[in-house]
């Protein structure tokens, strides 16, 4: 329902042509539905991209299963072409702890997109994974990946987490792991 709800509302607000929606839809696969998206110039090229985080639409029942992001560039003739995929950059739903789904959204910036996530228990974290167009190799690498965590008895005294920065602006997107 939401993948319906999500595609009118950018056929209606004029980010989508119905030709546009069409050729989104085959991206996703069987057994997969939208789960979150976000737009703007990742490859800084003049035209919209898209960023779709795809659930298992047996997640209920399998809480574990990935959530595979799809980095999409838009083409001159209104299409949308997969230039990446990777399903461990977004944290499952049973990956939060107590709190619940620790999915919390996809914010695309300039040429910077980021996948954020909240969730723990009386310990509670943050974990924000930020990738970035390079233009050099033409291709998505780790720019951060960090968060806080805080106690919740004590909100105000946090401690910074940063994981995997070795990697910062050469890992690859396609392979990340969120074990880093």
């Amino acid at each position: 329902m939401k993948f319906f709800v999500t595609f009118i509302f950018l056929l209606v607000f004029g980010l989508l042509t119905n030709a546009q929606s069409q050729n989104l839809k085959s991206f996703i696969p069987k057994g997969y539905g939208l789960l979150d998206s976000a737009s703007g110039d990742l490859n800084k090229d003049g035209i919209k991209d898209l960023i779709l985080i795809l659930k298992n639409n047996l997640e209920e029942s399998f809480p574990d299963t990935t959530r595979p992001l799809l980095i999409l560039h838009g083409t001159k003739t209104k299409g949308y072409v997969l230039v990446a995929k990777n399903a461990h950059v977004v944290l499952c739903k049973n990956c939060g702890g107590i709190y619940g789904d620790p999915y919390e959204r996809v914010v695309v910036k300039n040429n910077f997109f980021s996948v954020e996530h909240y969730g723990g228990s009386n310990w509670r974290w943050t974990r924000i994974i930020t990738f970035k167009y390079d233009m050099i190799s033409r291709q998505y690498v780790l720019h951060r990946d960090a968060g806080i965590s805080f106690h919740t008895s004590n909100p105000d005294k946090t401690i910074n987490m940063t994981t995997g920065d070795k990697n910062f602006d050469k890992l690859p997107f396609v392979k990340f792991t969120n074990q880093e």
